[in-house]
């Protein structure tokens, strides 16, 4: 009878990533005990404050800006891409200028200089340059307000960085995908829509939220302006009421809330692409496994000469 030898499996061990759970533990016990039951935080003050409809309104606001300068700078940064990928040197020199100015410049920077355009400019006319020949014209004064003055800044600044990162996503696309969409005879358009920008948007989407969850984040450098956003109101308050940390950590919470629901937009938008990309996949294995059984089997061909 045949030996036979009994193999014993011993499960895996791994001493230290035990210990480094239990430090992280012990650490987060402390955070949460010097955080929740320090009385000079004022939970109290904290709890008042939140839910005020003063902050509820510049919140708001603060919402509105991001959602504008996203939308226009989505806009405004995929025309500078494409702009910096045409093959007119021109047009590529405009939009790497653009670009190496805006990235350049600190956001208060812009917006204060935006402040006060009316100063440097105290009307705005369309018309023919170096010539007298004009359309219209208006007063500045009129034009940038502090809401707009906001959505300018924001959308000028956050468009070069939007730019550059869709510009990277198209490089990352593999050339020879260009090479058989212009062999399908599709216009320059229809290309880049179809073909190349779903490709494209794989790279695009982790560091365009990225750049969301900043501008969000960044609407805060408004205060300059005096507009009454999330954290200008915030300031306001702690200056009259001296309660300077609760009401910080009132706005530090709501950006918190901010960023969390857009990085959950981005964790569904992200399943989306690749649950359909998935889909696309096993679509194109399938007619070209049925093409493969519908192919017929070449017949010899008999030639009879007479």
């Amino acid at each position: 009878m045949n030996n036979i030898e009994i193999i014993k499996v011993v499960p895996a061990r791994y001493p230290w990533r035990t210990v480094g759970a239990v430090v992280a533990l012990f650490v987060l016990a402390v955070v949460i005990q010097s955080v929740a039951f320090n009385p000079r935080w004022e939970w109290g003050v904290f709890a008042r404050w939140f839910f005020d409809p003063v902050i509820l309104e510049g919140l708001g606001q603060t919402l509105l800006l991001t959602l504008i300068a996203t939308l226009l700078s989505v806009v405004f940064g995929g025309i500078l891409a494409l702009a910096r990928l045409s093959s007119s040197w021109l047009l590529s020199g405009l939009a790497f200028g653009y670009i190496w100015l805006f990235r350049s410049l600190p956001l208060i920077v812009v917006l204060i200089i935006l402040y006060n355009f009316s100063y440097l400019y105290d009307t705005l006319s369309l018309g023919v340059p170096f010539t007298t020949l004009t359309w219209g014209s208006f007063e500045t004064i009129n034009v940038l307000g502090q809401f707009s003055t906001a959505v300018v800044g924001l959308t000028l600044v956050q468009s070069a960085y939007t730019a550059e990162i869709v510009r990277g996503g198209f490089l990352g696309v593999d050339h020879g995908q260009y090479e058989a969409a212009a062999a399908l005879g599709l216009p320059a358009g229809r290309r880049t829509v179809r073909i190349i920008l779903p490709q494209a948007l794989r790279t695009i989407l982790p560091a365009g939220f990225n750049e969301i969850i900043s501008l969000a984040k960044g609407t805060a450098m408004v205060y300059v302006l005096a507009m009454p956003e999330l954290f200008y109101t915030i300031q306001m308050i702690y200056n009259r009421t001296q309660e300077v940390i609760p009401l910080l950590m009132v706005g530090a919470v709501w950006y918190l809330v901010i960023t969390t629901l857009l990085s959950i937009v981005q964790h569904s938008v992200e399943r989306a692409l690749a649950r359909s990309e998935r889909r696309s996949a096993v679509n194109t294995a399938r007619t070209t496994h049925r093409t493969r059984d519908v192919t017929p089997t070449q017949e010899p061909v008999h030639v009879s000469l007479s």
